[in-house]
């Protein structure tokens, strides 16, 4: 059974930084995080192939954040620095069984999500 949980989230001021953390449980994964936030469709922020030796990025977070992944404790990482009001959103964490970064919304398991509030 696979299992994912964010935590992470928060309130937090323009130009702060947040880590996100997703604890992964049935097995290693290649994976995403995405966000929704109010009124809007979901989207691909970044994603991990299952080494990290490949990581994608959406345009509006590339230089800003970060993924990154630790196997010996099955967790991914997105350091979020410089936040903008923009990036308020419910944080998703996902897994895919593929062996290469999906940047659309095709993956097979999903965490609950962790909201991310940026205050101007």
């Amino acid at each position: 059974q696979v299992e994912l949980v964010e935590s992470g989230g928060g309130l937090v001021q323009a130009g702060d930084s947040l880590r996100l953390s997703c604890a992964a449980s049935g097995g290693t994964f290649v994976m995403g995080w995405f966000r929704q936030a109010p009124g809007k469709e979901r989207e691909f922020v970044a994603g991990i192939t299952r080494t990290g030796g490949t990581r994608d990025y959406a345009d509006s977070v590339r230089g800003r954040f970060t993924i990154s992944r630790d196997n010996a404790k099955n967790t991914v990482y997105l350091q979020m620095n410089t936040l903008k009001p923009e990036d308020t959103a419910v944080y998703y964490c996902a897994a895919t069984s593929r062996f290469y970064v999906l940047t659309g919304s095709n993956y097979d398991y999903w965490g609950q999500g962790t909201q991310v509030t940026v205050s101007s």
